[in-house]
């Protein structure tokens, strides 16, 4: 009884949608706003919070990349495999990127990856990244004055993120970029 017990919770644990097996995994990478703003390091897509104490039901924001201290951080590190499958997953933490609806949205939250239409972006050859619910929203990060972060030396800077209709007047703050450390 005691080997089909175990027998079974392995199968449940490998048929789980949001197990991470690490044959399936890609890369860690960060994604980067391509133009740096105001913030010469860079803006990176984050979780709020820090590190590996970020607040997952708080969302996303852009954020200093801390990539310059020599390696992608735990709540900027996606997994590049699921970005060329319209996920953006954020292994360190088991969840997913998700829009709160297919219109103009404010915020950018995270949830249990399930593949669900909010949960879905595609990102396009010219760097935006659409919700594919809605192809004419892009993820963008918001103009006007940065807000200063509780650390780093200079300090931080972090900037909300949402959906906004994709425009080449808002380039600056819609095209992405992705990179990884070596």
């Amino acid at each position: 009884m005691k080997k089909l017990s175990l027998t079974l919770l392995t199968l449940l644990i490998l048929l789980s949608p949001n197990t991470v097996l690490s044959g399936n995994m890609g890369d860690t990478v960060e994604v980067y706003l391509i133009h740096k703003l105001d913030e010469y390091r860079g803006y990176c897509i984050d979780i709020k919070g820090y590190k590996s104490k970020a607040i997952l039901n708080k969302g996303l924001q852009a954020h200093t990349c801390y990539s310059y201290q020599g390696e992608i951080s735990i709540d900027q590190g996606f997994d590049e495999k699921k970005l060329t499958q319209n996920q953006f997953f954020l292994p360190g933490f088991d969840v997913c990127m998700e829009a709160s609806s297919d219109s103009l949205s404010e915020n950018i939250q995270l949830s249990n990856c399930r593949n669900g239409k909010f949960q879905e972006f595609k990102w396009k050859k010219n760097g935006r990244i659409h919700l594919i619910s809605n192809l004419k929203l892009c993820l963008t990060v918001a103009q006007g004055q940065s807000r200063k972060g509780g650390g780093g030396s200079p300090v931080h800077l972090m900037r909300n993120l949402s959906l906004e209709l994709c425009s080449d007047e808002l380039n600056i703050f819609q095209i992405w970029g992705v990179r990884k450390i070596e």
